[in-house]
């Protein structure tokens, strides 16, 4: 079953002589399960890409289709809550509120969009991330690898169609980026989750079920979608 569909997409900025093409009619479609990433060299648009398909920006033209609905024609209130109910976003650098423990963070966008957080999900979340020691802990009493841990574990409380990952390990050392590289993969083969992560680092695009690379706004080479066990 297709979870997203993305059709002739293209990003401009400015104008004249300040036009830059950050996308160019770029086209493909992802399975539900399919774990993908996206390559590519800085200033090639990927970034562009998932801020897109996250609906934190919006494209020149072109559609984004995410579990059937096209979000491009979507209100501004109501692209928030779809994006609070159907995309799990991870950046690089966490993005924890300080002052909230680790159980608060993780919650937090399920409160704000007036849902009562899934108590048994959250301790199987908990357990999975290797967290149940660290519920009350602040984001300073917590190292940089479980910091996006608990990122991550926000991001998968909503169920999400799509957990999309900016640059996930880019900000920890090699221990750790490969615990959060086999946390993705655990949650993408047990949940069946979808993911899509823009990356640089050489061992996630090695493991991806599927690399699309991206060069000047456009796709040059997909490694092609792969049959995923339903």
């Amino acid at each position: 079953m297709k979870i997203l569909e993305i059709h002739n997409l293209c990003k401009v900025y400015g104008k004249d002589e300040t036009r830059v093409d950050a996308l160019k009619d770029v086209s493909f479609d992802v399975e539900q399960g399919e774990f993908v990433a996206i390559v590519g060299p800085s200033g090639s648009g990927k970034s562009t890409l998932l801020h897109i398909l996250g609906g934190v920006d919006v494209p020149t033209s072109g559609e984004v289709i995410i579990s059937g609905t096209d979000i491009g024609k979507l209100n501004e209130t109501k692209l928030a809550i779809f994006r609070r109910r159907h995309i799990g976003l991870v950046y690089q650098f966490y993005n924890l509120i300080p002052i909230l423990t680790v159980e608060e963070n993780m919650t937090l966008p399920l409160l704000l969009d007036g849902q009562k957080p899934d108590g048994e999900l959250l301790k199987d979340l908990v357990s999975k991330l290797g967290l149940t020691d660290r519920m009350r802990h602040l984001p300073n009493q917590l190292s940089g690898g479980q910091q996006q841990r608990v990122s991550i574990g926000r991001a998968l409380m909503n169920h999400p169609a799509l957990l999309l990952a900016d640059e996930p390990t880019g900000n920890l050392d090699t221990a750790n980026s490969k615990e959060i590289l086999t946390l993705l993969r655990k949650f993408n083969k047990e949940n069946h989750q979808t993911v899509i992560i823009i990356t640089h680092d050489e061992r996630i695009a090695l493991s991806a079920d599927r690399v699309i690379t991206i060069e000047d706004g456009r796709i040059t080479r997909d490694s092609g979608k792969v049959e995923v066990q339903a």
